[in-house]
């Protein structure tokens, strides 16, 4: 992977993973057309951990308060959130990331979550009060159970979960926020799991390849700082359909490839 490349990865991650349009599908995809040939899961994470510096970058107001009291009922909603993607990923891990490699899978995906935007930008505003002081466990375990269909490259967290929170009767500004929060924990447990897998088999990554990972995470980091603004004031415009729009062009290209063309995808 050559310095320029790690930097677009960065960039398409940050962008991609605030956006509800998946940054692990779009990495799969770039990695694709860049013809890289890595363990895709290492650098994905490292990448993604970058992004969960911009988490921090924007609300460091709410994951300081959760600090200093963490023991209050975010707390416990966070946890809940967490634990259908937890038992998910833990269970089907590998078989999620062979599969939705291949571009009919992941094009399926990136329709999919074309479908749930479509399903959030068409809830009425007027439906959606709840603010978090009216969130229950239960709320948080669906949105938990959105997080847990997005685990394949091609379904978006941001999207699935936001989705999720509508659905609820979250008002977008609370859908959005805690969809973020939410991500603090599932972007940093996989990063731990990812840097243990590293610990063990250090030889995964050479000595040519620190550099560009290391630029690949400042990348993510930036770029998903002012994605996540942007996503917070597209919130409350309803726009989220003209996303849907793209994945569904998206995911027509890919099968196009997949079947007809054969440049990216051969299977």
């Amino acid at each position: 992977m050559t310095i320029w490349q790690a930097i677009i990865l960065g960039i398409v991650q940050g962008i991609a993973e605030f956006l509800p349009i998946s940054s692990s599908g779009h990495l799969v995809l770039m990695q694709r057309v860049f013809g890289i040939d890595l363990p895709s899961m290492t650098f994905d994470i490292l990448v993604h951990l970058g992004s969960l510096c911009a988490v921090f970058a924007v609300f460091w107001k709410d994951i300081l308060a959760l600090i200093k009291k963490p023991f209050q009922k975010m707390t416990a909603m966070l946890i809940v959130g967490t634990i259908p993607a937890v038992v998910v990923g833990f269970a089907f891990k590998d078989q999620i990331e062979q599969i939705f490699n291949q571009g009919f899978f992941l094009a399926i995906a990136f329709a999919i979550t074309g479908l749930l935007l479509l399903a959030a930008d068409s809830i009425p505003v007027a439906r959606s009060r709840k603010e978090e002081k009216d969130m229950t466990l239960i709320d948080a375990l669906i949105i938990g159970c959105m997080q847990a269909l997005a685990l394949p490259p091609g379904i978006s967290r941001s999207g699935a979960t936001i989705t999720g929170g509508l659905l609820r009767g979250l008002n977008r500004e609370t859908a959005a926020r805690f969809s973020f929060l939410l991500s603090i924990i599932a972007i940093g447990g996989a990063g731990l799991l990812e840097a243990w897998e590293i610990y063990e088999s250090p030889e995964i990554i050479s000595r040519g390849d620190i550099l560009p990972f290391i630029i690949g995470f400042i990348a993510a980091a930036v770029s998903g700082y002012f994605a996540i603004r942007l996503l917070l004031e597209l919130i409350k415009k309803c726009n989220l359909k003209y996303f849907s729009y793209y994945l569904f062009i998206l995911a027509a290209l890919i099968l196009v490839d997949r079947f007809v063309l054969n440049w990216f995808f051969v299977f």
